[in-house]
């Protein structure tokens, strides 16, 4: 089993095993997904974060229910860049559709997934996309993805947001989006994340 990670200091701890207060429904009521023994289970429908960021850190921990269902989920970056959350056992899943994918835009380089009931983790360096002057964008988003803390995509770039996504104001920050997709209920704990600044500093104050 997976060993929890510890948020770093500067953690914006989105789900720490207690209420989802942090959370709400893509409507903006409040987020009524199952929450016992530290864990939230998706159970009705979509729920994203207050939070919302630009570039970032984030870290999300799963888990695929033992069932005959796939137990599909998914993670989404700024709810428009999904992550897949599937079972490891699927058969005939193409790479593009299998757990890790930067969902139908970039198969893991490498399967990395565990096995049904097996704690797993995503921690995903983000990098939103530039606009320039005209609001267009000038650079794509782009990410770096370890799963259960291997590498499985490498500084890639994103076309744009992909199949289920939130909206398409990719200008704007966004919060984080877990997928209900009707399956079998996929569990999650100990979710947090980091702001990210644009770039380096010339100067920095000692620690």
């Amino acid at each position: 089993m997976l060993d929890t990670q510890r948020p770093p200091e500067n953690a914006v701890v989105l789900f720490d095993g207690g209420e989802l207060t942090n959370w709400k429904k893509l409507d903006g009521s409040p987020a009524v997904w199952e929450v016992a023994d530290g864990i939230m289970t998706c159970t009705e429908g979509n729920i994203i974060s207050d939070e919302t960021f630009t570039d970032a850190c984030v870290h999300v921990e799963f888990r695929v229910p033992d069932t005959e269902d796939t137990g599909n989920s998914g993670v989404y970056i700024q709810g428009r860049y999904e992550i897949q959350v599937i079972a490891d056992d699927v058969p005939d899943l193409p790479g593009l559709k299998a757990c890790g994918a930067i969902y139908d835009e970039h198969a893991p380089l490498v399967k990395a997934d565990g096995p049904r009931m097996a704690w797993q983790s995503f921690d995903i360096i983000f990098r939103a996309p530039r606009m320039d002057d005209a609001g267009e964008v000038a650079e794509q988003a782009r990410t770096t993805v370890l799963h259960n803390g291997v590498v499985i995509h490498n500084n890639v770039s994103i076309a744009g947001p992909t199949g289920g996504h939130m909206d398409e104001n990719v200008a704007e920050p966004g919060p984080l989006l877990l997928q209900d997709h009707g399956h079998q209920p996929v569990s999650y704990r100990n979710v947090w994340m980091v702001h990210l600044p644009e770039e380096g500093s010339e100067e920095y104050e000692p620690r």
